[in-house]
């Protein structure tokens, strides 16, 4: 897979500060999943690990309700708002509806692929699992859908705009994906390469442009910040979990390895031919705009130490995504035993 050289070296990552008022965390939430004790989303699936075992049925119903969500259905407090300048028409209204627009379909096509993945788990643990996933996913579609309507758009146009400003992003990246992980999990139903598609080629790729997205519109839109906070939690899970199985699965089947290197081999084929290098910089370049527009609300706000927010360029923080993407793989597909697809 193909990256760029980062423009920073300044990469640490770090949690931002949510902007929802949390309530003392419940003692028995485990730290990974509670809101003011969880790592950022990078240093979470990065370092921890996590097995069907632990994150079965039970360590979600304690965990995500009362660790992560604590009441707040659409994934952030009643009086998290965002800025009117996000709200009014212009570049970073522009930016974030066509980025919650695209995530929702996005999510909306792991929901149902991961129908799959729970109908095929070889155990108990890994379909409560997967089934857990299953909510989690569907519920990162609906925050992201819901959320457009605090940005203006009227309720009755919801799915209508959602439509319209994910069309092109989803026929061109999300369908070609959608086609992978259907072969393998419908057609070939194949569970451990399923779990390769969804753990490597998908959320593998996609988890640190929403970290970035996160840290991003802390300031603009803390309501935004603070959906992505909790669905973040929710990836680290997703991504150790899935690393894990893979594992797993290596140690007492090492014959299946080639077969598994082949398959994120044509994963990495496919992501080089879709636009999702332009499609992240379009969606950059508005929000370089609406910097250049109100940098002054910024302030001294830093997108990673050492680093002001409002002093970043478009190309710079669309490599930083990159080196992230790139740095996560590597430390994912060693742990999964797979480190020579990098």
């Amino acid at each position: 897979m193909t990256t760029s050289t980062p423009a920073t070296t300044a990469t640490t990552a770090t949690t931002p500060t949510p902007a929802t008022t949390a309530t003392t965390a419940t003692t028995d939430v485990p730290s990974e999943a509670d809101w003011d004790q969880a790592p950022s989303l990078l240093d979470g699936a990065e370092s921890l690990e996590l097995t069907p075992a632990i994150c079965n049925l039970r360590y979600w119903l304690n965990a995500v309700p009362h660790g992560t969500l604590r009441g707040n259905v659409l994934g952030h407090a009643a009086n998290v708002r965002p800025l009117d300048v996000v709200r009014v028409p212009g570049p970073l209204n522009s930016a974030l509806t066509q980025e919650l627009a695209y995530r929702s379909v996005a999510e909306e096509k792991a929901t149902r692929a991961i129908g799959y993945l729970t109908a095929l788990a070889p155990d108990n643990d890994s379909m409560e699992f997967y089934a857990t996933q299953l909510i989690d996913e569907a519920r990162h579609a609906m925050v992201f859908r819901s959320h457009l309507l605090e940005l203006g758009v009227p309720q009755d146009e919801l799915f209508a705009t959602v439509g319209r400003l994910a069309a092109t992003d989803q026929e061109q990246i999300l369908v070609p994906l959608e086609n992978l992980g259907l072969r393998v999990l419908r057609d070939e139903r194949d569970f451990i390469g399923g779990v390769l598609v969804l753990t490597v080629l998908v959320e593998g790729v996609l988890a640190p442009a929403a970290e970035l997205s996160e840290r991003k519109w802390r300031v603009f839109d803390p309501a935004a910040a603070d959906i992505e906070r909790g669905a973040g939690i929710d990836e680290i899970r997703h991504l150790t979990v899935g690393s894990a199985i893979v594992r797993d699965h290596l140690r007492e089947n090492p014959q299946d390895k080639e077969r598994l290197l082949e398959l994120i081999q044509e994963g990495y084929a496919l992501w080089d031919k879709l636009p999702t290098t332009q499609q992240l910089m379009r969606r950059e370049e508005l929000f370089q705009q609406g910097v250049e527009r109100h940098g002054d609300l910024l302030g001294d706000y830093e997108i990673w130490p050492g680093r002001r927010l409002a002093d970043t360029t478009a190309q710079e923080r669309l490599e930083t995504g990159h080196e992230w993407a790139a740095r996560m793989q590597r430390t994912r597909l060693a742990y999964m035993g797979l480190e020579e697809a990098v």
